[in-house]
């Protein structure tokens, strides 16, 4: 039980290092992509992976990347899993993973608003979405295209330094 219990850590150890391939400042852990790593009864390691939306071109990347880290380590016998459910969300990104996008000019996505319970009420107006420049921290922001070098990201343009830069949707 001890030694599964420190291969199981030593296992997760080393997928946490795996960088994301979109996002290469990021690992998977701290893009909250890598959901768990296990060790079974029979020394297979398990490391499961949820993508931050379900027709994410690099997955297969991202299973591939992690399955040799760990055959490269000494386990011989690795499986990757795909976990859909519950659906990836932007707050998942810990707090490491969004400094770093941000000091790479990527503005990170904010956090989604914590609620107490009960009814969510539903907003049917516009809302009005701000998102700081990475750059020089201006709110004077504008959006230039809903998508860019990825689904999960967008462009835009600071105002303010005119620099553009990209930023990781709220999902």
């Amino acid at each position: 039980m001890v030694t599964t219990l420190l291969d199981a850590r030593r296992a997760r150890h080393i997928a946490e290092q795996v960088p994301d391939p979109e996002l290469p400042m990021l690992t998977l852990a701290d893009l909250g992509v890598l959901r768990g790593v296990e060790v079974t009864d029979d020394g297979t390691v398990v490391a499961r992976l949820t993508p931050t939306y379900s027709g994410c071109p690099a997955m297969a990347e991202m299973r591939a990347d992690v399955a040799a880290r760990l055959r490269e380590a000494g386990y011989s016998r690795v499986e990757i899993r795909t976990e859909l459910d519950p659906p990836w969300s932007s707050d998942w990104i810990t707090p490491a993973g969004r400094r770093k996008l941000a000091e790479h000019g990527i503005a990170p996505p904010g956090a989604a608003p914590r609620s107490a319970g009960g009814p969510v009420p539903l907003v049917l107006s516009p809302t009005r979405h701000t998102v700081p420049c990475p750059r020089c921290g201006s709110a004077d922001t504008e959006e230039t295209s809903r998508f860019a070098a990825t689904s999960c990201k967008a462009l835009w343009r600071c105002r303010a330094c005119r620099e553009p830069f990209e930023y990781v949707k709220e999902i």
